[in-house]
Formats: structure tokens, C-alpha cells, sequence
């Protein structure tokens, strides 16, 4: 018998005395289980809300800057059944296309539109907020202002008395563009610098991995020389045409030799053309070579050897890859002595080693996982951070909005960036790019990503059938990094056809230093939990390279089991999002009943960090917003321990409508994006006039 039944039938004692029955809200399959006392429904819950907006005096406001009452209303509208398929006729398709457009959709936003960034027209020429000597380059064709005092006449007002950057480094370089102005400007517009501070923090540098102008010019100009992944690509192309000759002259030789009589075998010799004949010549002719090539080099460099200190071989290396560096000529031709790295290529042993093993990865999560948010999950007691994926392609551009993704904090301490591309070439390039012109302590190949935009062009999870490919991109890119090359697959693409086990023993020979495996494949996304059992002998294909497991932790009970599999370590990725605290009830082991309070100044901490990565003038707030408004879409779905009937919450379960045990706890549990926007303006002051904002999954998309 189910919990609601068992509650929801006990209307007799024990002595058949008869009791009114309890009005206890049905334990749905997927709900979590809350505490009757603090369940409510979903119009007493809104009601709450509203009332409280009302005694405060403020008009709430949807997610297009509207009020939401009629949002409200049209959404209870939207969750009536919908109608019977009517035959269609040419008078109603404007009215059909209006109610395909206000009905209630769930999962993925896949078909959410491109917003173009907004145009801030109120804005002042940079040569005038940084105070520069010279005059503007662009002169009267400028579009921006360049009178302070009539900037400051249209410039919104001022959010807040105190500047977070000016108090924290002490100097705020958006000077009067702040908008928190007021405390750091003088008589005459004048930016005040607190000397004592500024002295403080003169030479550090917090963030790194910023993209250079003049590398950006010689992207954009195609005048990066990649001369280490040309030698790797050559080395593909020669394969691959030796390959093709070697099966053509194979081909040739059959048909000579499929017929045991002279004069049949001679016509048939006549198929093979000369262009034929003369590949089977020239590889004869190349094997020659070679071998005279390689006793040559053996023998010239004899003598030096024996003057030479003995190499020890490391002791994890295999005798096959022993037998295959010590085969390979050198493809580099030098001109004097003869050196170990004209003959020695750089191998694993000697890269920079990082020790993954029993550590918590924050995984790369595309727009969420932003810098301010890594630092706050780094404050909680993540240990391995990385960059949002970036597109191959785009790096190699000089996009400056893709190498955004790249930076990194200075308590970043173990950090690396992920990188999406399906080609060779590009993949090897863009590697080779980054191990000159940034700092990272491993890159890692994004082989797990879902998207169609990524999957059809065979990028992601398309990576995982197209092996040979897969291999050419790990064997290039390990060849032009000096640091390790990491790995993040699923499960599969397709449900139920798990093909992981099959890729990770080849990885290991490709060269890959870590694993990371989420238990999912591409068709199943999030609809069922994690296969941990499945990554459980993974990581058993995988050793001795450690492999780290990924899915459904979002208690310490849950990575214990986790980690009671032959995992090396684990990622969390929504875990994270939900409960960017996860990492110290972890470490600590307990269930940590955070406070509504306690949550609110997290926000606060992002919207520092925010400002101080983005910037504190007008662009830089509403950026910050944006991003936070994205969180808080994954915040909501938090459920406070002492409500909960049964700790802890699974990451399955969405929340009831519950009453917080404040007004804030009650606040914060809203999935309606007008509350998400009312915290937003209690941090970052009011949204402008125009403000829309549109979340990434459909269930909490209004228009």
C-alpha cells in the first residue's frame, strides 16, 4: 500500500472510534516528501508571496518586465487538458498558432530564440573613463558621450552608497559609469583612489588566461604558426596514403596470383595499371630506404652512446611502446650533433603530473558554471574546477567572447578547460594554442555532449562512434600539450546500448591521463537516474588511470555509495547547481540545514564576484542579473532539511508547493520567474524598462 494510502485511509482508531480524515496532499511518484505541517497548495502558496509584495508596495513582474498577475492566471489556464484534435481549416491557423504559443511546455528549451545582446545607448566614451591623454580615436563620429555632466543628466540612478570594487581593490576603473558611483567620486566627476589599497593589490593579478590584442589580431590574420600539429597531421596524411597504396597494391597482387595459369595470370596482370605497378615499386623501394636510413643513424650514433649516461626506462610503460618510440624516426632534421630530442620524443612520465585521485570535480557546466560561480563552489571545498566548454573553432578566430571561457581565478589551484571540436586538425591546433598562451593544469575533451547543434556535426557524443577519428584527435592533441589530456564521456548515444566499456581500454592506449564517465547516455539524458553499476566496471577497464564517476550526487549519503564503486573520484554537475554547499556536507559528512539567510548572502557573494568579473557599470549589473537569474532556475529546486519527511532529498524529486519557515525560505522556493527577478532586484537593484528574461527549460519559460 502506498504512503498517501496508508495516511490518507486511517479514519478508525484502534477502538473503531471514528476520526475525521487527515487532509494530507497525495506523495507523488517524483515529489519529495515534505513535512505536512508546511505543504500547501500552489494558490495559497502564490497568495503568500503576492500579499507580502502587496504590504511592501511593489508590482510584481513576470519574466517579460510585465506584471505576472496575468501571467499567473494564464499559466492556471495553460495547465487545463487541452482540447480534442479538431480537422483544421484555414480561418483558425492564427488561433492555433496563439495557443501552441501560450500552452505550458516542459523539459529543454530547444527552440528558444536568439536574443541579441541589448543596446546600451546611454553610454560614455572609454577614452573619457579611463582618462586617457589622447582624444578619442573615432573623434565627432563617435557614438558615445564625452560631456560627464550630460552623461550624468540620462545615466540611471545609483543602486547602491557603497562600490564593491573600490572598497575591495581601491580603485573602480568604470569610474562614473558605476553605478555605485556615489562612493568614489569627487568634486568635478573626479574618480577617488584609496592609495593605501591600491598599493595593497598593485602587481597581483586575480584572474588569468586573458586573451592577448595582438594574438587576437594574428588569429584573425591566420599568422599563428602551428608547427608541432602540422608534423602530427602530416604523419595522418602520410598513413593514410601509404595505407591506400599499400591495400591498391595488394588488390593487384590478388588478382595476379587468383589464377595458377601463366597466361590467365598474365591477363589478368593486365588490369593492374602502371600507376599500379609503380606504387608497388615505390613502397618496395621506400621499406629499402628506410631500412638503410635506420642502420645508418644507428651506426653513426654508436659512439656517442656509449659515452653517454644509460637511460632508465620508466617502469610504466609497456614493452610495445617501449618498441614504438625506439622505432619511429625522429620527423624533425637537424643540422649538427645528434641530441636525445632529436631521436626521443616527450614522454608520458616526464609531462606535469596532477594527482585526480579522491578529489571533488565541479564539472564544466555551460553558462552556469561561470567564474564567479566556480569561486563560490571553491569557498565550499571543490578541489578540481573547469572552464565552461569552448568551441575549437571559435578559439582559433580569436573570438573574444570564447576565450572569456578560459579564465581562470587565482583560487583556482587545480583547473583546466574543456574543448568541443570533431576535427583533427582544429582539435590539434586549438591544443597546441592554448599550451603556449595560457595556464592550465589539464585539458580535457568534451566527448559527452548531447546538443544537437554539437552531436550532428559529430562533435560530443558523436566523438564516441567515429573512433578512429577520436583517436587521431587524443594521439594529436597529447602530442602538442605539456599537460594531461583528460576525457568525458557517457554511456552511449543510444538507450540501453552502453558502449563506454569499449572505448576505455583503447583510451588508455591513446593516451589519456582521466576518465570522467556520466552515467547516461545521450537519448536518455535526465529522465533516469545514473547507471553507477555500469560505472563500476568501467572503472575496473580503466585501472590503473583513474576514472571518475558523474550523476545524481546531491547528498554526502550519495557520494558515499558513489565511492563505495571503484571510481577514482567524482564530478558533480546539477548536485552543484542546487546546492553549491554540497562540497562541505561532503567533506564533513552531515546534513547541513543552511539557513534562508545563510543562502542569501551566497547571492550576495555571486553578485560581488559577478560585479567584479563583468564590471559594475550598467552592462556589466545586467550581465551579472542574467547569470544569476540562470541559477536561481536550479536554486528553487532546493528543499531545506528540516522540512523534509525523509533526509536527504534525491535529485529526482521536485519540491511541492511548500511555506518556508520565513517569508525568504518561501521566496526562494518559487519556480516562478517574477520571484526569481523580485530577488534579483533586492541585490542588484531594479530591472530596466524592456527587461525580458528567458530561462533554458520551457517549464519556466513565460512570455
Amino acid at each position: 500500500m502506498s504512503f498517501s494510502a496508508t495516511k490518507g485511509s486511517m479514519e478508525e482508531t484502534a477502538n473503531n472510534e471514528p476520526v475525521k480524515s487527515l487532509e494530507v496532499s497525495s506523495w507523488d511518484k517524483g515529489s519529495a516528501a515534505i513535512k505536512q505541517q508546511y505543504v500547501t497548495t500552489k494558490e495559497k502558496f502564490h497568495e503568500s508571496i503576492d500579499s507580502a509584495w502587496q504590504k511592501e508596495g511593489v508590482q510584481r513582474c513576470g519574466g517579460n518586465g510585465q506584471s505576472a498577475q496575468g501571467d499567473r492566471k494564464t499559466q492556471e489556464e495553460d495547465a487545463v487538458e487541452p482540447p480534442g484534435k479538431k480537422i483544421k481549416l484555414e480561418e483558425q491557423t492564427e488561433d492555433r498558432k496563439e495557443k501552441e504559443d501560450g500552452k505550458k511546455a516542459r523539459g529543454q528549451f530547444k527552440c528558444r530564440p536568439h536574443r541579441k545582446p541589448h543596446n546600451y545607448d546611454i553610454r560614455l566614451c572609454p577614452s573619457v573613463v579611463q582618462e586617457r591623454a589622447d582624444k578619442c580615436f573615432y573623434g565627432d563620429k563617435c557614438k558615445f558621450f564625452h560631456d560627464i555632466a550630460e552623461y550624468m543628466s540620462v545615466k540611471p540612478e545609483d543602486i547602491g552608497e557603497r562600490c564593491h570594487l573600490f572598497d575591495t581593490f581601491g580603485r573602480c576603473q568604470y569610474s562614473v559609469t558605476c553605478r555605485f558611483a556615489k562612493a568614489h567620486t569627487g568634486e568635478g566627476f573626479k574618480n577617488l583612489v584609496n592609495e593605501e589599497l591600491l598599493k595593497k593589490h598593485e602587481g597581483r593579478l586575480m584572474v588569468k588566461n586573458a586573451l592577448d590584442k595582438d594574438l587576437q589580431r594574428r588569429l584573425r590574420k591566420k599568422q599563428v604558426s602551428f608547427k608541432a600539429s602540422e608534423a602530427y597531421l602530416k604523419t595522418i596524411n602520410k598513413t593514410a596514403s601509404q595505407g591506400a597504396s599499400k591495400k591498391k597494391a595488394a588488390e593487384c597482387q590478388a588478382l595476379q596470383c587468383s589464377n595458377g595459369d601463366a597466361s590467365t595470370a598474365g591477363q589478368d596482370g593486365q588490369n593492374c595499371t602502371a600507376e599500379d605497378a609503380a606504387t608497388v615499386d615505390g613502397l618496395k623501394a621506400e621499406s629499402v630506404a628506410e631500412k638503410q636510413t635506420s642502420a645508418e643513424e644507428l651506426s653513426g650514433s654508436a659512439g656517442d652512446c656509449e659515452k653517454r649516461t644509460p637511460h632508465v626506462e620508466p617502469t610504466g610503460l609497456n614493452s610495445s611502446e617501449k618498441t614504438q618510440d625506439t622505432q619511429k624516426p625522429s620527423p624533425i632534421k637537424t643540422v649538427g650533433a645528434l641530441t636525445d630530442a632529436d631521436l626521443i620524443k616527450l614522454r608520458p612520465s616526464e609531462k606535469k603530473q596532477v594527482d585526480f585521485r579522491d578529489k571533488m570535480y565541479l564539472a564544466p557546466l555551460t553558462t552556469c558554471g561561470n567564474l564567479p560561480f566556480r569561486r563560490i563552489c571553491k569557498r565550499f571545498g571543490a578541489d578540481i574546477t573547469c572552464g565552461e566548454m569552448a568551441m575549437c573553432t571559435n578559439l582559433l578566430q580569436g573570438q573574444s567572447s570564447e576565450w572569456a571561457l578560459l579564465k581562470r581565478h587565482e583560487s583556482e589551484d587545480l583547473f583546466g578547460v574543456q574543448l568541443e571540436g570533431c576535427f583533427p586538425d582544429t582539435m590539434t591546433k586549438c591544443a597546441e594554442l592554448l599550451n603556449h598562451n595560457i595556464e592550465v593544469d589539464f585539458v580535457d575533451i568534451n566527448s559527452g555532449c548531447p546538443i544537437d547543434l554539437v552531436y550532428k556535426k559529430g562533435g560530443g557524443c558523436g566523438l564516441m562512434t567515429r573512433t578512429h577519428k577520436f583517436e587521431q584527435i587524443v594521439r594529436g592533441m597529447n602530442s602538442v600539450l605539456d599537460v594531461p589530456l583528460t576525457v568525458k564521456i557517457r554511456t552511449g548515444v543510444q538507450d540501453k546500448v552502453n558502449i563506454a566499456h569499449k572505448l576505455i581500454p583503447e583510451m588508455k592506449n591513446w593516451g589519456v591521463s582521466m576518465i570522467t564517465l556520466h552515467g547516461r547516455s545521450r537519448e536518455q539524458r535526465y529522465t533516469k537516474l545514473a547507471d553507477w553499476e555500469y560505472i563500476d566496471n568501467c572503472s575496473k577497464l580503466a585501472s590503473p588511470i583513474p576514472l571518475f564517476g558523474n550523476g545524481d550526487i546531491l547528498s554526502y549519503e550519495d557520494a558515499i555509495k558513489a565511492r563505495e564503486t571503484g571510481v577514482s573520484g567524482i564530478m558533480l554537475g546539477r548536485g552543484a547547481l542546487i546546492k553549491p554547499w554540497i562540497f562541505t556536507e561532503i567533506k564533513e559528512q552531515r546534513h547541513w540545514d543552511i539557513s534562508s539567510n545563510e543562502r542569501m548572502d551566497i547571492l550576495k557573494d555571486f553578485t560581488r564576484f559577478g560585479l567584479e568579473h563583468w564590471g559594475s557599470d550598467t552592462q556589466g549589473l545586467e550581465k551579472t542579473r542574467s547569470f544569476l537569474l540562470e541559477w536561481l532556475s536550479f536554486l528553487c529546486r532546493y528543499i531545506p532539511v528540516g522540512l523534509l519527511e525523509h533526509v536527504p532529498q534525491k535529485i529526482n524529486e521536485r519540491p511541492p508547493y511548500y511555506m518556508g519557515r520565513d517569508y525568504l525560505e518561501t521566496l526562494m522556493a518559487s519556480q516562478h520567474v517574477g520571484d526569481w527577478i523580485k530577488i534579483s532586484e533586492m541585490l542588484l537593484g531594479p530591472v530596466p524598462q524592456n527587461f525580458s528574461f528567458l530561462p533554458k527549460h520551457k517549464a519556466n519559460a513565460y512570455k
